[in-house]
């Protein structure tokens, strides 16, 4: 066997090689070369017979793996297989899949007859798709080799149930079944990355068709009637997401990962460094212009975030700017747009886009991967976070120019709270209290420390910024005090009460204007599966600007009562009482007016609730001694000084935020606080978190209550006098303090109504739980009788 092997063992290469030699050497044997390979087909015949056709197989294998195109195969046996496992494994898995992309793609795009449509139902019934009925065959182009298959579906027995809210004129709610769909067309299969991950898309866009019924009873308030339009619009929205995600040359990617760790990725962070680009020539790019004209910069996009490079002259710039990008989901579209930014302009001249896509794959693995030259396949794998790859992507739709790209994904975020940061796919510790780490909401609270910003974008042209963020979980919504720079440093933490169905964090970042506060940018993070004892620091890239970036600190933590308080005081009650704001005065406040001094007054807004003090008129050391009380619902109390002027806008001389959820309850503090965004001044407020104790209540605070309602009443009676005497005399400066006055009475008035709502609730709850004492007594009672 061993000599037979050595025998056997030769080479084309060396075979042609020996004949080049013999042509050389010996021209004269040139006519002898026909004689020869016929003699060595006959040898390799006798070998093949001899051998029972083992060789016959291999070639037949060669001849598979080395041709351009191979004959078509039919593939009844696939097709069969489908028909065995649709129904308990393809069809669950793809039915989960699709479902949430249809709900996706439904919130984006919607009918002029539907305001709101929402997914109910969703099952692909009982018949599978078929695959390759005419056949299959190979095609190779470049060094890249595709499947072709026909793909037909048509099945009449699926159910997908949707429920919409409709327009005007119509109103009312529908349900609308789709309950057939015809998809026909023909599919490619491109194996990437030595097998670990299959591209699939249609060679063109499939013929579509989708049966829909209108339902009725259930929550439908129309009858069964026929909406117009209805089954058009679902095909268009059915038929756009197959053309801009996987119909030539847009394709979807197959992960083939060897190990699967069984972990759902809900986002990540990819750092995008833009390299260079070459080859660009205006000639293809813009008609009748010189290359030396050029002036190009990237815009990179990814969802609603993006951010732009510098300008740079030339054909071949390089720009080497990168950006910290964030992933809401486990896959991701990059869109790299050249601009031409032509001299003494401010219009920019569209150039060329390309896109790269990403997905996260099971192994903590990233798979990246992009339309080629030729529309063939630029792919690459990052094996672990942090390993970076680089990619040359030609731009579409042009004959010439490519980008270079270097991606690096800094972390991959998982539904289980823990993410990946390195190659060993360390992830961060687990939470004491299991898997499930989204509890109640009176279980945990979200601590979020907004600590610092960076490259905040100013829309004056003098350069000023003067940014606050206000954040939203849930209906809660806080914000930080005002900063005076375009890279501030607020390290201001918030507080939330965790919510089971809320995941997101919104964020939006402000400038402070006089005339009406500037939006410079937005973001959202993902607060699923965040960990007890672990804190979240992360920069957040602000949306829908070109630059900025917020650093946040996020942690859950379990909500502990107050030491020496019961159960009943727990910061975690709905209704804990209220708080007691008592605004003594302030110093060394700033002159506002011309004449060095300033008429102050005290916005305070508490959550949306907003009151104000009277003003002191002409004085930088007003004193107010005014109380004010507000339901203790965890909001941020902010304090606002203001300038009062009669006729001009109110200008800021400082502002502060008043910290009083770690105050113990039924504890008065006292405290100067320094006012924020300006030089100097200070205010002095006396602060208490009022829990109390209503079977202590004596008859005497009843009678207190009664008596504060008649003062305000008599209080505006004297008042609406005052104002008649004012308008006779045109006292104007004496008609502003009235009027200030008696936006102070309405807001006492206000108070006071908010504090009885909140003494009838502690009441209605202390009587619950009386009643539950009884009852709870009463069936001891007869548990104990019985016994005896």
């Amino acid at each position: 066997m061993g000599r037979r092997k050595g025998k056997a063992g030769f080479k084309v290469e060396e075979v042609l090689e020996f004949f080049n030699y013999l042509l050389e050497e010996k021209p004269s044997i040139a006519f002898l070369i026909p004689l020869i390979l016929i003699c060595w087909e006959l040898v390799l015949q006798s070998s093949t017979e001899s051998s029972c056709g083992r060789p016959k197989q291999k070639w037949k294998r060669v001849v598979v793996n080395t041709s351009p195109t191979t004959p078509l195969e039919h593939c009844e046996w696939l097709n069969k297989l489908l028909m065995e496992i649709w129904m308990n494994y393809m069809n669950p898995k793809l039915a989960t899949r699709f479902s949430s992309i249809v709900e996706k793609r439904l919130k984006q795009r919607s009918s002029k007859l539907i305001e709101k449509i929402e997914l109910q139902e969703f099952s692909l019934g009982s018949c599978p798709p078929s695959l390759g009925l005419h056949g299959t065959h190979w095609s190779t182009s470049g060094d890249q080799r595709i499947m072709h298959l026909d793909f037909e579906w048509d099945t009449s027995d699926m159910s997908i149930l949707l429920l919409a809210k409709l327009a005007k004129p119509l109103m009312g709610t529908a349900r609308i079944v789709i309950n057939s769909l015809h998809i026909k067309g023909e599919l490619l299969l491109m194996p990437i990355l030595d097998g670990r991950a299959v591209l699939y898309s249609f060679v063109s866009t499939p013929e579509v068709r989708i049966g829909v019924a209108f339902g009725s009873g259930g929550s439908q308030s129309l009858p069964a009637t026929e909406l117009p339009g209805v089954s058009s619009w679902l095909v268009k929205v059915f038929t756009d997401t197959l053309v801009k995600t996987m119909v030539e040359p847009r394709r979807r990617c197959y992960s083939l990962p060897a190990v699967d760790l069984r972990k759902k990725a809900v986002g990540g962070i990819v750092y995008v460094s833009v390299i260079s680009a070459s080859k660009l020539s205006k000639s293809n790019l813009i008609d009748h212009f010189d290359d030396k004209d050029l002036q190009t910069f990237v815009e990179v996009e990814l969802g609603q975030l993006t951010r732009r490079t510098d300008v740079r002259p030339g054909s071949s710039p390089r720009w080497d700017s990168t950006f910290n990008m964030v992933l809401h989901e486990e896959t991701g579209t990059l869109r790299l747009h050249l601009y031409n930014c032509p001299p003494n302009s401010m219009k920019y001249d569209y150039l060329a886009s390309c896109e790269i896509k990403m997905k996260y794959v099971a192994d903590d693995s990233t798979t990246f991967w992009a339309i080629g030259p030729g529309s063939g396949i630029v792919a690459k794998h990052a094996e672990f976070c942090g390993s970076e790859v680089e990619m040359v992507v030609p731009f579409e739709g042009v004959t010439s120019g490519e980008l270079t790209v270097k991606l690096v994904v800094k972390e991959w975020q998982f539904s289980d709270g823990s993410h990946s940061l390195n190659k060993f796919n360390v992830s961060s510790q687990k939470s004491m209290y299991g898997s499930s780490n989204l509890l109640s909401r009176t279980g945990r609270k979200i601590n979020v420390s907004v600590m610092e910003g960076k490259d905040l974008i100013s829309k004056e042209r003098s350069g000023k910024c003067d940014p606050y963020v206000k954040l939203q979980y849930g209906k809660v919504l806080q914000k930080t005090r005002t900063a005076h720079t375009s890279n501030p440093l607020w390290n201001q933490k918030l507080e939330f009460d965790e919510i089971v169905d809320d995941r997101c964090l919104k964020i939006k970042c402000y400038s402070e204007e006089t005339f009406g506060d500037d939006s410079i940018g937005s973001a959202r993070v993902n607060l699923e599966g965040l960990l007890e004892g672990s804190i979240r620091d992360i920069w957040v890239p602000l949306e829908k600007v070109n630059s900025g970036e917020l650093r946040l600190e996020i942690e859950a933590v379990r909500v502990n009562d107050f030491e020496g308080s019961g159960s009943r005081d727990s910061t975690s009650a709905s209704f804990n009482g209220w708080i007691e704001l008592v605004l003594v005065e302030a110093k060394d406040l700033i002159a506002a007016d011309l004449r060095g001094t300033s008429d102050p007054y005290v916005r305070v807004q508490y959550g949306s609730l907003k009151r104000r003090t009277k003003v002191m008129f002409k004085t930088l050391n007003p004193r107010w001694n005014q109380t004010f009380e507000f339901p203790d619902d965890g909001s941020p109390l902010e304090l606002h000084v203001k300038d009062h002027n009669a006729l001009l806008p109110t200008s800021s001389i400082g502002d502060c935020v008043v910290e009083y959820q770690g105050l113990p309850p039924n504890q008065m503090s006292d405290k100067w606080i320094p006012l924020q965004g300006v030089k100097k001044g200070e205010i002095h407020v006396q602060i208490c978190r009022k829990v109390p104790e209503l079977q202590t209540r004596s008859s005497l605070e009843a009678d207190a209550s009664l008596t504060k309602s008649h003062e305000i009443s008599d209080q505006m009676k004297q008042l609406m006098i005052k104002f008649q005497s004012l308008i006779e005399d045109g006292n104007l400066e004496g008609l502003w303090t009235a009027l200030s006055e008696m936006q102070s009475l309405e807001d006492m008035q206000e108070e006071f109504m908010l504090q009885l709502e909140t003494e009838q609730k502690l009441l209605l709850n202390k009587i619950k739980e009386l009643g539950q004492e009884i009852m709870s007594s009463s069936s001891f009672s007869s548990r104990r009788s019985s016994g005896f």
